[in-house]
Order: C-alpha cells, then structure tokens, then sequence
C-alpha cells in the first residue's frame, strides 16, 4: 500500500473533491495525512485523520471582478498563502515520507517541496481558470502570474534552472471537469498526464437536515446557490431572485441559500436557508441558479440539471462561457440582471428541454469519466511507477 499526502486550502470548493478522492484511496487500504488548516479540516476529517497543521491564514474578501480578481486571488491568497504555509508542508514531508504528494492548484507550497526532495507529486485543479489558459491572448497578464510563479520558485530555495510552472504537475494532473465543458486544451495542460475525470461527489458530513415535505412534487424547482466567499454580493441578487420567482408560485418554488434577513422581499413559494444537502437536492432539483463555480456547476450537470449562470469573478465566466457552448444552460448578468431578466431566463431553461437532454448528456460524459474512482486509480498508478527513490532527509523532530 502507498501513502499520499494531501495539501489543501482552507476553501471547501477544493477541499470537497480532495477529501472524496482521499475518501475511496483509505477505503482502498492506502494510507492518507493531510497538511493544511486544521481548524478547518479537523470538523471535515474527523478526529482519526492525519493532518499536519500549517496554521490559517485569513483568506481576505475578494469583491474585485475581471483582471482584478485575477490580480486579488494571486496577491492576497495564493502568494502570501504559499509563503505562509512552505515550512510547515517541508516539515510534513520530513516527518510523513509521503509516496506522492497531492497538490492543489492553487497551494503551490505542495508542487515547490515535492520537487526541491525529487518526490512524485500530483495537481488537483478545481478551477478552469488556468486549465483553459483564458487569458492566453493576453501575454502579460499570463507574464504577470508566470512573474509571481518564479518568485515563490526563487524564495522556496530552488535553482532558477529548474524552474517549471507548478500549476501543473509534470507526473499528473487531476482535473474535476470534463471535455464537454473544456472542449481542447492548451498547453502546458494538454499533455498525456492530464486526467478529466469529472466532479468527485461523494458523501458530505455535517450537512443539515432539510424540510422535504415542503416541495411540491406539482411544482417544479429551482436552487438558488452563490458560493460561499460572495456572501455580501450574494444578498442583492437573491432579492433580485425572491422577485422573480414570486409570480410563478402557481407552478414553481425556490430554494435560495442565503441568510433570510439579508434579502428584503419574502414569498410563499420561496425557502431562504443559510445552508443545505445539496447533493441529496439536486436529483429533484429543474434548474440551479449558480455563481459558476466549477463544483456547483459540475455536480449539477452530473445530476442532468441545467444552470442559469450569473458568474462573478475569477474563473467563473469561463465555466459559464462553458456552460452555454454546451447548451446545457443560459448566462445572465450578476450584477445587473433584473427579476424580470431573472425569471425569463429560468422560464427558458424549464420549458426548453434542448438545455435537459444537453445536461443529460453531460451527465454521462461525467459517468464515463470515472469521478473520484478514476482520480484514485490513477494517483494509485503515480504510486507504483518505478523512478529514482525520493531523497528526502529524516526528520528532525522525530
């Protein structure tokens, strides 16, 4: 049996797929530790995981939009984050001896240690954001992040002769999509290492119960979900949300997440919850209204439900983009769409059934590719591939 050690970020997007991978790797009889926030894995985890702590760095709020967002999330959390957590990651390394190391795209920390001890590592990418490489007609902004890549590269003590782009790892990548959404790759994420293996659904501890008596199995149903790190942008577009399903309450009802006292309008048709099972909801869900967010976007399209996309920031235009190319939804204007514009976009989704039997076959697709199954598989391979042995010094804390 081999060991793999996961580095995560404090972000559920990225953890709920890690943690569905790492899930069926422990079922399997291979060991599992973790580095990152325990504050935040610990509750996810349960108290048996391994996790070597990397103390928490405060994620800042990122309210930017466009080229600003991408400019933010470098700057105030990949950066400082890799920085902050690079020698707790070495001194898991030291101590768990890991057989492969599993990074997350957006942890660099992880990529940078595995290479400085010659030790396999792989990229988990739960973001489109690179993976496509939209800003590919825009040398410097890609300069820019390859300019902030190299920095961390040079303060991790590695030599500039080496140097790679540790988004993508050189073994294995891991990707939670598919090709109906991505359509080709560019390089460097179109070589033989990358694995589409679509969402990685598996079971969620902790959710709340929810009130299932309240759906009318008359009415059709929409989810309302807008991510959890737009919570202030989020109350303005679920009033504009609560609006536009009021006047369908003869044939609808609507689950928006969100905290009810935020949004200033309520109607009968409508349940305002801060939180909810959204993977048991989602086999009896006709529509999900989302942020576009790669999970959210995934996991319903593996359930055959199409989306109405009103996308944010950061790689959520490009899922959205996406979703559209692949007809299996429409795009509305987040900040600006009206309860009419809103409700007439849903309507089109419900009553067109081009967009169902597009989702469906998405659905499929992602069947096909294999989910958390075909990651472990193919980390389990990355495990067994014979290469030079890893010269990683003993621990100086044992």
């Amino acid at each position: 049996m081999s060991r793999f050690l996961f580095v995560a970020p404090p972000l559920m997007g990225h953890l709920n797929p890690a943690r569905t991978v790492a899930a069926v790797l422990s079922e399997q009889g291979h060991e599992v530790a973790w580095a990152g926030s325990e504050a935040t894995l610990r509750p996810l985890l349960g108290a048996e995981a391994t996790i070597y702590r990397t103390g928490t760095r405060i994620h800042r709020a990122q309210a930017d939009q466009g080229l600003e967002s991408v400019k933010s999330v470098w700057e105030r959390f990949i950066v400082p984050y890799t920085r902050f957590t690079l020698p707790a990651v070495q001194r898991a390394v030291t101590d768990y001896r890991p057989d492969v190391l599993v990074s997350d795209q957006i942890t660099p920390a992880g990529a940078l240690v595995a290479h400085r001890h010659g030790l396999p590592w792989a990229t988990l990418v739960c973001s489109t954001i690179d993976l496509c490489r939209p800003y590919s007609r825009l040398p410097k902004v890609e300069r820019w992040m390859s300019d902030q890549l190299a920095r961390l590269w040079t303060e991790a003590g590695l030599p500039a002769s080496e140097l790679i782009d540790v988004r993508f790892s050189p073994y294995l990548v891991i990707a939670f999509t598919g090709r109906e959404l991505t359509g080709p790759l560019m390089a460097p994420a179109d070589g033989g290492q990358v694995r589409l293996v679509g969402p990685a659904i598996g079971q969620r501890a902790g959710d709340p119960e929810f009130p299932w008596d309240w759906l009318d199995p008359a009415r059709r149903h929409v989810l309302v979900t807008m991510g959890t790190l737009a919570t202030e942008l989020a109350q303005s577009f679920n009033t504009r949300a609560v609006a536009a399903f009021a006047p369908m309450a003869q044939d609808l009802q609507a689950i928006v997440l969100g905290e009810a006292d935020t949004v200033t309008q309520h109607a009968e048709n409508v349940l305002m919850l801060p939180r909810a099972p959204v993977l048991e909801m989602l086999p009896r869900m006709d529509v999900v209204v989302s942020h576009g967010g790669l999970n959210t976007v995934c996991e319903s399209l593996a359930h055959g439900v199409p989306l109405v996309v009103a996308p944010i920031r950061h790689d959520q235009p490009v899922n959205a983009r996406q979703v559209v190319e692949a007809g299996a939804g429409v795009r509305v204007r987040f900040a600006r769409v009206s309860p009419a514009e809103l409700g007439t976009a849903v309507r089109t989704v419900l009553d067109d059934a081009r967009y169902r039997e597009a989702a469906g076959r998405i659905a499929a697709s992602f069947a096909a590719a294999g989910g958390a199954v075909a990651a472990a598989e193919s980390l389990q391979r990355l495990a067994t591939t014979p290469r030079i042995a890893a010269q990683i010094p003993a621990s100086s804390h044992a």
